[in-house]
């Protein structure tokens, strides 16, 4: 029996897990203990080894033929087809008419290779990935902030010992169980605030009398947030050694909060003014300089997955170093990054503007070393390309991509207004999915490859912590499967690049270690030894000697001159907002049995019958105003399309606003409504609200 330890393949949280393989192929798992999970698992990490037996696992290339089917190939003849079409798309229209598409699912070693890939092989400016979908207004804010982004600047247990953590826009108890066990003491203390329009599993938790729940106004977040900037103000609560020391920008930030005193705070957002005096007492309380334990602000997709979620952030940070939270043990402000290699993968260049060690791709010294690390001239590295949803939307336009490479996502599925989405990519001359399942995706592929999955791979992750965490293979994948490095490696010869690829792991990580090396997210000192010896090593980590940095800025903010930026902002309305046609508001989300576009979990089938199909909750009020029963099929329908599910009457959501999971393809497809305006800064589309009408259908002819 092989018996490794590794982690869950699901999200950011990383969970610490062992897993057994007996020589007939049989594999199990089992919890261990870990600091973010202490030996717990959620539903998803418990099945995780039942998707390495799907029956319709991809085991061989598969090409269109000319009767437009998908059919088996040999890897030749799949490269072959890549490589023409490559060729064939640039000479007519130049290195930016093919385009890379990335997952923040992949290994540290993938995703810096096919950043490599894209640029030296391909020699494109265009690529991008999936996590411009998930983390890119958090990135956004905490880099003009602190100068740096990593999700959590501090490891989460030291959730623990805080007297209040203000969670904005996040569902833990649902997307990210064993994490709810780091809040168990803010809970005793009374200290837990949750600020969402519904009454999630983890608003719950603040109920009875162990914290606070803040039902907004869909897309109304800064709003609040300004609310209680205005009441810490106020009160005469703000840290001013602390403003004075370690900031700037404070006197333009708290002009800005005068203006947002509690009165209208509740009309615009519905938070009634009690609630929002009580909740900046607790914050209050908690701060350092009124002598509390410490206080933590935290943001989630729902607060910035926005068309202008990066001010949302903005204005959650303001709050943070308004009360002297960032850079102070026990206490910050972070982000609670969603996948699986969330925050690695947004480090060493699948971003479009983004080379390794999260460089700028404008900045000339960091073109100059990467370009010496990979060897070739500074003036052939690309320069900035287009941010996912351009990047998708500019397929089918005369300048645009016409062949496109797609690696561990699915964004029929999870981009919005994914109708448009695949019809744009119908508009290829050539499609390549690298991946594991037949994905939505990948089914409309003129290339499929097919690839490993977790548990067959070797290489490293990076939790929402920063840490660097081994993902070690307990089984081999099946025959037929290459790895993407092989895959890169090898269509990288075949394309004449300029310079050889890397196809091991370990050499991967130790190029990708000095392409990082005296960047922000510098990985130098990070290696296999290290790492199997157990040492917890978080980035910045810029040596050998280094023992890594669990806890940033606790001298000093990464910006010129030490000090973190407070930038004034103000609310601004949702983009597609409620009117006469379309009086309620869409919100989207995770739900705990399903993950991402569920093109893994819909394959497990314990997670299928916990969440069988999509739902459309809504509040008993106004399914009785709408006609609406429990179960009814509802049809809901934005500008952009429209989706269905079974109704699901609950007193947990505002009478205004309806939710639906993102995880279902097809008539469910619940990204087919939503808005892709996109944040001027981050470029995050709109997921979390639209404007929608609710109506009530047959189920023949829904596909529901």
């Amino acid at each position: 029996m092989t018996t490794v330890d590794t982690h869950c393949p699901y999200c950011a949280l990383q969970c610490g897990i062992r897993m057994s393989a007996t020589t007939s192929g049989e594999v199990r798992l089992e919890p261990r203990d870990f600091p973010t999970n202490r030996g717990g698992l959620c539903q998803k990490g418990w099945t995780a080894a039942q998707l390495l037996r799907t029956p319709d696992r991809l085991t061989t290339p598969l090409v269109r033929d000319a009767d437009g089917e998908l059919v088996r190939a040999t890897w030749d003849e799949a490269y072959s087809r890549i490589v023409t079409a490559v060729r064939d798309a640039q000479r007519a229209a130049g290195p930016d008419a093919v385009a890379v598409f990335g997952g923040g699912g992949l290994t540290n070693e993938k995703a810096y290779t096919l950043g490599k890939f894209a640029r030296v092989a391909l020699g494109t400016s265009r690529i991008d990935y999936n996590g411009r979908f998930c983390m890119s207004s958090a990135a956004a804010a905490g880099n003009r902030a602190f100068g740096l982004d990593r999700g959590l600047p501090f490891p989460l247990t030291d959730l623990g010992g805080a007297d209040a953590v203000l969670l904005v826009g996040s569902n833990l108890s649902e997307t990210m169980p064993p994490a709810v066990q780091h809040l168990s003491g803010v809970r005793e203390r009374g200290g837990l605030i949750v600020v969402d329009p519904r009454r999630t599993a983890t608003a719950a938790l603040t109920e009875p009398d162990v914290g606070i729940h803040l039902q907004p106004v869909p897309g109304t977040d800064v709003a609040v947030l300004l609310g209680l900037l205005h009441l810490v103000s106020v009160g005469g609560a703000t840290d001013e050694d602390y403003l004075s020391r370690r900031v700037t920008g404070w006197e333009a930030v708290g002009a800005a909060a005068a203006g947002w005193w509690p009165e209208r705070v509740e009309r615009v957002s519905g938070v009634p003014v009690d609630e929002l005096r009580a909740a900046a007492e607790v914050l209050t309380a908690a701060s350092p300089q009124a002598g509390g334990a410490g206080g933590y602000v935290l943001t989630g997709r729902g607060a910035e997955q926005h068309a202008h979620g990066t001010d949302t952030v903005t204005a959650a940070i303001n709050l943070a170093l308004a009360l002297g939270l960032p850079g102070r043990r026990g206490s910050g402000y972070g982000c609670v990054t969603g996948q699986g290699n969330g925050q690695g993968g947004r480090e060493h260049g699948q971003k479009a503007d983004q080379l390794p060690g999260y460089r700028s791709i404008t900045d000339p010294a960091a073109r100059v070393h990467v370009a010496g690390v990979w060897g070739i001239p500074e003036s052939s590295v690309p320069g900035p390309g287009l941010p996912a949803v351009q990047l998708l939307d500019a397929i089918g336009e005369p300048d645009g991509p016409r062949v496109l490479f797609v690696h561990g996502a699915n964004p029929v599925v999870s981009a919005p207004d994914s109708a448009r989405v695949r019809r744009r990519l119908t508009d290829l001359e050539l499609l390549v999915v690298a991946d594991f399942v037949p994905s939505e995706t990948a089914l409309l592929a003129d290339v499929v490859l097919p690839v490993p999955q977790w548990a067959e791979e070797e290489g490293t992750m990076t939790s929402l912590e920063g840490r660097v965490l081994r993902r070690r293979r307990v089984v081999g994948p099946p025959d037929g499967v290459r790895d993407e490095l092989r895959i890169w490696h090898d269509l990288a010869r075949l394309l004449h690049a300029p310079v050889d690829f890397a196809h091991s792991p370990d050499e991967v990580l130790a190029e990708l270690a000095r392409a990082s090396g005296g960047g922000v997210a510098d990985y130098a000192g990070v290696d296999l030894p290290r790492l199997d010896a157990g040492e917890a090593l978080y980035w910045p980590c810029p040596e050998a000697a280094h023992p890594g940095t669990p806890r940033l800025f606790l001298e000093r903010f990464a910006t010129d001159d030490g000090r973190a930026r407070m930038i004034p902002i103000d609310a601004s309305p949702v983009d597609d907002d409620v009117r006469p046609d379309a009086p309620i508001y869409l919100i989207t989300g995770r739900i705990l049995q399903q993950y991402q576009s569920g093109a893994q979990t819909r394959r497990v089938a314990e997670l299928l019958r916990g969440e069988p199909r999509p739902f459309v909750q809504l509040h008993p009020a106004l399914a009785t105003t709408l006609g609406i029963e429990e179960g009814d099929t509802v049809r809901v329908t934005s500008r952009r399309g429209s989706a269905c599910g079974a109704a699901r009457l609950s007193g947990d959501i505002r009478r205004d606003t309806v939710f639906m999971p993102f995880h279902y393809p097809g008539a469910g497809a619940a990204n087919t409504v939503t808005n892709p305006a996109t944040d001027p800064i981050s470029g995050m589309p709109e997921f979390k609200v639209c404007a929608v009408r609710i109506t009530r259908v047959d189920t023949e002819g829904t596909g529901v």
